[in-house]
């Protein structure tokens, strides 16, 4: 990590769903303040799992995780580390519950004690910010797929986290939608996990990539090697096994 510091580590992290096998698997990763990375893997491969034990979304069975360096345990500390880092799911649908742009972009806000100007205030700057002005009396479900997109990830913008986590940003949106959220996401000065089977939007948005397979981290390198094995992930898989058992349990 290069001497920066940390915004999210775990260590040896374990979670399964009910009594099936373990989805995480004695897991431990580290994102460094600052960094952009690409999270890839079959479906299936914990992914998504993962975004949401960091989100306190789901409990870990075993491991321990840490925020700016605090170890992170009771549902109190989980709702600070939520003011923190902004989820945006890979259903926008799933984030966006209010009639309006404007309101849906405002509620964090005033979840967190704002008044409804000061709100508003925030709320259209963000709009602003992403070049959704006009947007703020639209109907939400009314909204494109890249439209809703914009909007879910206003809505934690709005919030000025330190770090942001992506489930799957770009799919199913058109090339102009994901130039769009590619601009935004490269103008973030913020560090942020992404998830996306979409190779060449990870090459130009992260500088780190890290391939989850059997619950644990198994390969990590620069993005460059998405330019090259770009729509090939079994063979970034393929180049780990030859490389040995080191990356099993990656940290740092």
């Amino acid at each position: 990590m290069d001497g920066l510091s940390s915004i999210i580590e775990l260590e040896h992290i374990c979670f399964g769903y009910d009594a099936g096998p373990p989805v995480l698997d004695d897991l431990s990763f580290l994102l460094g303040e600052g960094e952009k990375a690409g999270l890839i893997g079959y479906n299936g491969s914990g992914k998504t799992t993962l975004l949401h034990v960091i989100m306190g979304l789901l409990t870990p069975s075993r491991g321990t995780i840490r925020v700016l360096g605090k170890k992170i345990e009771t549902k109190k500390d989980f709702l600070e580390v939520r003011r923190t880092i902004g989820l945006v799911f890979q259903n926008a649908d799933d984030q966006l519950f209010s009639p309006t742009v404007l309101e849906d972009v405002a509620f964090g806000p005033l979840n967190l004690g704002k008044s409804p100007k000061e709100a508003r205030t925030m709320a259209m700057e963000t709009l602003e910010r992403l070049n959704l002005e006009g947007f703020e009396n639209r109907i939400t479900h009314r909204l494109s797929g890249g439209e809703k997109k914009l909007v879910s990830l206003a809505t934690v913008l709005v919030m000025q986290p330190k770090a942001l986590l992506l489930d799957e940003p770009t799919t199913g949106l058109d090339e102009d939608a994901r130039t769009r959220i590619t601009s935004l996401l490269n103008d973030l000065d913020i560090s942020m996990v992404i998830v996306s089977h979409e190779y060449d939007f990870l090459a130009g948005t992260v500088q780190r990539v890290y391939s989850m397979k059997d619950g644990r981290i198994q390969f990590d390198g620069e993005a460059e090697i998405l330019h090259v094995h770009v729509h090939r992930h079994p063979v970034i898989e393929h180049r780990h096994s030859r490389e040995g058992e080191q990356g099993k349990s990656h940290s740092r």
